[in-house]
């Protein structure tokens, strides 16, 4: 009995997290006049339909994903392609209540699925995608939700940064550019950022993103304010 249950759980985490995958994209189609739907094709690649680098990266950013696309997937296109700034298509408010010091906010809701840095003032730098703990990792047999929360960033580590946990049970999995705040828990770059939350607990954020943050924001500083929302 009690591993059906433990199989319905798992289905069930499993179903949510199909369920979330392209959340952003279909949300942005459908209600906002700013982007374009487009459903890819069979052959379809990032390189295929982007020839332009620039423009490349910003929809992989306005969708959130940074993995192979598929065919059926839809992805959200800004109408104006090339007259684009990605200050402009931030899901997270460009002024906030000045927090005194350097800020990372991050959102797991998977309408929002992302990052913002906010200066001392309260002004918004940067913003990226971030993906946070899915609902269930079956590895380790549990639920490995991203804590929320209000937390500082204590330690971090350059390229080079890997986990001591997973893959279970040696570790090794790249982290570039980790930034803890809380236990082993990081910030830090991936290449699986696959436009809903599926990391063991870490926030996952696109590889050039995290070295930013990582070399950039927080410099030398251990005292960057960190605030995980969902």
């Amino acid at each position: 009995m009690r591993s059906r249950i433990i199989l319905v759980a798992l289905l069930m985490f499993i179903l949510l997290d199909v369920i979330e995958a392209g959340t952003i994209s279909r949300m942005l189609c459908k209600q906002s006049s700013q982007y374009k739907c487009y459903t890819v094709k069979a052959h379809d690649s990032w390189e295929s339909l982007f020839s332009n680098s620039g423009l490349r990266d910003l929809v992989m950013r306005i969708n959130r994903i940074n993995i192979p696309l598929y065919r059926g997937q839809q992805i959200a296109i800004p109408v104006n392609q090339y007259y684009s700034d990605l200050l402009d298509h931030s899901p997270l408010p460009r002024q906030i209540d000045p927090p005194h010091r350097k800020l990372i906010y991050v959102s797991i809701n998977p309408a929002v699925l992302a990052w913002g840095a906010y200066n001392s003032a309260g002004n918004l730098v940067a913003w990226g995608p971030a993906v946070g703990g899915r609902g269930w990792c079956p590895d380790i047999n549990r639920g490995c939700h991203t804590r929320t929360g209000n937390f500082t960033i204590y330690s971090k580590q350059g390229a080079g940064c890997v986990s001591t946990k997973f893959p279970v049970p040696r570790g090794g999995a790249p982290m570039p550019y980790c930034m803890f705040f809380n236990g082993g828990f990081a910030l830090h770059g991936s290449y699986q950022v696959p436009g809903y939350n599926a990391s063991h607990g870490c926030v996952r954020l696109f590889v050039p993103d995290a070295k930013w943050l990582n070399q950039e924001f927080v410099g030398g500083e251990r005292n960057v304010a960190v605030v995980i929302d969902d």
